[in-house]
């Protein structure tokens, strides 16, 4: 490779990173660039089933999705996945629904309400807590409109909920429904710079020994040499000149 086609490569070399709806990507992003200043992270949102499928095309170099319902859309190949967190499921119902006058709530009660299942439900079912609608929006942000028209309830994870917030619905907890997992998905073998971002979010420090450049350790003599340096800085040590005037004046 020549110099210039090196300073090509390194000039393109870039971490993408696709995300899913309710995913908020922001701290990875914030501590990436801390870390590697010179290497850009780039997010493409997506959605679960297109997460995998990019990561498949390599359009993307990981991807932050809901496990299990990305790798059962496609399949990426040879993979790693690790878990990142479970989340909470909740029912979304009008703000003067009678369901909202508890804190919480359990499939009995919703057995009598019908359901909405958007096409892009990101919750595997064995068994819905109530009657579903026959017919099924496109997405769950359909889905959101549907509710609050009064058509059915609507079940999803939390981070869904937030982030199609209406002032006219509100949502509770289901205690016994299935959960979201969320994980981190990236191809085998592990490149350099998945393997840096597996280490970010799982708090790996910069300077563990998989982590990126460590600072060399300092030598006894170097240490010694170094705070003798920032105690003469302070004031606190008198230099060698001072010290002989100090000894003259005393004679």
């Amino acid at each position: 490779m020549t110099p210039d086609s090196a300073e090509n490569a390194a000039a393109h070399r870039r971490f993408r990173l696709a995300y899913v709806p309710g995913v908020t990507p922001a701290k990875w992003e914030r501590k990436w660039r801390e870390r590697f200043a010179d290497v850009p992270l780039e997010l493409v949102a997506c959605s679960v089933s297109d997460s995998v499928r990019l990561l498949a095309d390599g359009a993307v170099d990981a991807a932050v999705t809901r496990l299990p319902e990305a790798l059962d859309a496609v399949d990426p190949g040879p993979h790693h996945t690790i878990d990142l967190y479970v989340e909470t499921t909740v029912v979304v119902v009008p703000k003067d629904h009678y369901l909202t006058l508890t804190d919480e709530l359990r499939a009995d009660d919703v057995a009598d309400e019908t359901f909405l299942s958007p096409l892009d439900d990101a919750l595997t079912w064995d068994r819905w807590p109530g009657p579903l609608l026959d017919h099924r929006p496109a997405t769950t942000a359909d889905a959101i409109e549907l509710v609050a028209a009064g058509t059915g309830l609507l079940a999803v994870p939390q981070s869904l909920a937030r982030l199609h917030h209406r002032r006219d619905l509100v949502y509770r907890p289901l205690l016994d429904a299935p959960v979201s997992r969320v994980g981190l998905v990236w191809p085998s073998p592990t490149s350099q710079l998945a393997d840096e971002f597996v280490g970010l979010v799982r708090g790996r420090g910069a300077n563990s020994s998989r982590g990126r450049e460590p600072q060399p350790k300092r030598t006894a003599k170097e240490k010694a040499a170094a705070k003798r340096a920032n105690r003469e800085a302070a004031g606190k040590i008198a230099g060698k000149n001072f010290g002989k005037a100090a000894r003259r004046g005393r004679r």
